[in-house]
């Protein structure tokens, strides 16, 4: 159950070393934006991998595969550790585990190590998650759901676009490009991990944590709009899994450039935008922002698949725009109608369960599309892939707006969901 946080009433000496609630708030908000990013890192050193030592396309896909089962199989196994353990014991963990996976990446000699490096990371990831989603709505100084949902979307978009980014660019501009992306990586995770330590916990540890696997489940009344989400999260989480795995190939085949900023810069367009978007749109509501995210993703795809004829790199970078901008708002609906309706004993489990749907959603398209390119060349994957999204975001759009003309929008009772911040 949740308890009293720490320094709520006669606070004790070690209470008082706690941080306040706006900074774990924060804090909490930047693990989830570090995991994210974490996840993108390596994206823009496989090229280099491969070349270095000599695997096949095939190779890679399971590589990427390798960290997605890491991260389900957390988020199956313990993502309802949190609700009895703790959140602070489960997120120290996490950091501690994703700390070893930069030494893996750093210190990596052959592509074994690169499989043990992501799965560890991907372990470490669903752990994390999970806990870092349930305590944003525990910590909110107000208690304002639909502002945890929003920083909870905001920073798993940003991590996605900036962790590409920046990568690229040290990849590019910096000495020891297979090491120098890690080892700021592990810096910043190394912070983290201090500042996690002074956390306040939230969650009354239960008599008898149980350790066992424990699958998720979503009580009755979030089973709603957690199908309404998933439906969002689906469309939307599919298009970051295509262009994880094609978007910066096909960038710098229109460019004719062997830069690594280039496959950055299509990932940004992407995440980058779909952070700021869920920023400038954060004032509609859940049904507006699904449905409406839903069709701009939808648009934004066309208009990419379409730049692929002429390879005309402003269309393509144009639709990335539009698309992640659609993107954002969607995904940024998805999490705040789980948010506002999980009742706070049962957080940590909704939310791995939220997570689980995002990543079958990012990481099987991105997997088969590493086997389909393999045979076909990355345009013709990319138009496949590039049409489901478009037919998925359209068919998710529709089902979302008769399903919310039947049933009453979930916020509207919530008693914390007058404010966005």
């Amino acid at each position: 159950m949740i308890g009293r946080l720490p320094g709520a009433s006669n606070p004790s000496p070690q209470d008082s070393r706690r941080l306040s609630l706006p900074l774990a708030f924060a804090l909490v908000g930047g693990i989830i934006t570090l995991a994210l990013f974490a996840s993108a890192t390596p994206t823009p050193l496989y090229g280099d991998y491969a070349a270095r030592w000599h695997f096949s396309t095939v190779t890679l896909t399971s590589v990427y595969a390798t960290y997605a089962v890491g991260v389900l199989a957390a988020l199956l196994l313990i993502g309802r550790l949190s609700d009895e353990l703790g959140r602070r014991p489960v997120l120290i963990g996490a950091l501690i585990a994703l700390l070893g996976s930069t030494v893996l990446f750093m210190a990596a000699q052959s592509v074994a190590w690169l499989f043990a490096a992501r799965a560890l990371q991907g372990l470490a990831t669903g752990a994390a998650l999970g806990a870092a989603g349930a305590a944003l709505l525990d910590l909110h100084p107000r208690g304002d759901a639909r502002q945890a949902a929003l920083v909870n979307g905001v920073g798993s978009a940003a991590g996605l676009g900036f962790g590409a980014l920046v990568s690229s660019l040290l990849v590019q501009l910096a000495p020891d490009p297979r090491v120098t992306p890690y080892a700021v990586l592990f810096g910043l995770f190394a912070v983290a991990l201090v500042g996690t330590l002074a956390l306040p916990e939230p969650v009354a540890r239960a008599a008898r944590p149980r350790l066992r696997p424990q699958r998720p489940r979503i009580p009755r009344a979030v089973r709603t709009p957690f199908v309404i989400a998933s439906g969002g999260v689906i469309a939307s989480w599919s298009i970051g899994g295509v262009y994880l795995s094609l978007a910066p190939s096909l960038a710098t085949d229109m460019l004719h450039s062997t830069s690594h900023l280039v496959g950055g810069a299509a990932i940004f367009a992407l995440g980058g935008t779909g952070a700021l978007s869920q920023a400038a749109f954060r004032n509609l509501d859940t049904d507006r922002a699904i449905g409406g995210g839903l069709l701009a993703l939808a648009l934004g795809m066309a208009i990419t698949v379409a730049a692929l004829s002429p390879e005309s790199a402003p269309l393509f970078f144009a639709g990335s725009i539009v698309a992640g901008a659609g993107f954002g708002v969607a995904f940024m609906g998805a999490v705040r109608a789980v948010s506002t309706a999980s009742p706070p004993d049962q957080r940590a489990a909704v939310m791995s369960a939220f997570y689980i749907v995002a990543y079958v959603s990012i990481s099987i398209p991105a997997v088969i599309a590493g086997f389909v390119a393999a045979e076909l060349g990355l345009e013709p994957t990319f138009r496949i892939f590039g049409a489901a999204v478009i037919a998925l975001a359209l068919a998710t759009a529709l089902a979302n707006r008769y399903a919310r003309s039947r049933v009453p929008e979930p916020i509207a009772a919530a008693p914390d969901a007058g404010g966005s911040g």
